[in-house]
């Protein structure tokens, strides 16, 4: 072989290995960020609830804080227990305290300093399932005590939909986006404390959601059922629900609308 030929082959064979080494994966260094998470097991009622802490690598995990809680479950601890559904903030499942705030865990991002804990709690002053799982029953039979479905005396005599105008369906904008998560009630300070009696923001915003509908023809019914002392009245415009709806609607001033209508 020739001179020329040998360093034509050397050359060649030094490029080989420049390509393989920089398609090789790069080793990095974890990024371990550990999160404390909120954990009691109704099948041991006589051990206290505790804060358990778990550390996720940041780079091999998604951006959310559902994708850690996720990784958590699927590679550490099999039996942590949230709810969880759609992924895309539609469902309300995952409901959760994070950093202490109420808010969807599909939604909030994970604090990318790996120095700084993240504390993950359920909906704060409700009874809890397991784990992250609140339990919800009071919370839909309020609910389900505002009759939240349209009420008529006739409908349209060609048997065809009940029309609506472009202002009045407007009207709706801000209120029908709610997912009843719950993260306003158990945000709201009455709530914590007259949770039997008083609606709360997520249902007393639904409520209003009826009583402006154009098509519906109840509306002195849902009236007389809301003037009392407690379903309404307990709401003392802290504003904590609008600060915390993941949704960014705003219960309060649903709220203060139902006020106006009944005074006046």
């Amino acid at each position: 072989m020739t001179l020329l030929a040998r360093n034509a082959c050397s050359l060649l064979s030094r490029r080989g290995l420049a390509s393989a080494a920089a398609s090789a994966p790069k080793a990095t260094t974890p990024r371990l960020k550990t999160f404390k998470i909120y954990r009691w097991n109704p099948d041991k009622p006589a051990e206290k609830p505790q804060l358990k802490a778990y550390e996720v690598d940041l780079n091999n995990c998604g951006p959310m804080i559902l994708d850690a809680l996720l990784k958590i479950k699927n590679e550490q601890d099999a039996t942590l227990t949230f709810r969880r559904s759609c992924r895309e903030g539609i469902c309300g499942s995952c409901a959760m305290n994070i950093g202490g705030r109420n808010t969807l865990a599909c939604l909030c991002k994970i604090d990318q300093d790996e120095s700084k804990q993240t504390k993950i709690y359920p909906l704060p002053h409700m009874y809890i399932v397991k784990d992250l799982v609140p339990d919800l029953t009071n919370f839909y039979q309020q609910y389900k005590s505002i009759k939240p479905y349209l009420h008529r005396k006739d409908f349209p005599a060609d048997g065809k939909e009940i029309l609506q105008s472009i202002d009045d369906r407007k009207k709706l904008d801000g209120l029908y986006e709610c997912i009843l998560c719950a993260c306003c009630s158990t945000s709201c300070p009455s709530y914590w404390w007259n949770q039997e009696e008083y609606l709360g923001p997520a249902v007393l915003m639904q409520a209003y959601r009826w009583l402006i509908d154009s098509r519906d023809q109840a509306t002195k019914m849902r009236q007389e059922m809301l003037e009392n002392s407690m379903s309404l009245y307990r709401c003392h415009t802290i504003m904590n629900c609008t600060k915390t709806c993941p949704k960014g609607l705003n219960p309060g001033r649903s709220i203060a609308e139902i006020k106006k209508q009944l005074a006046f």
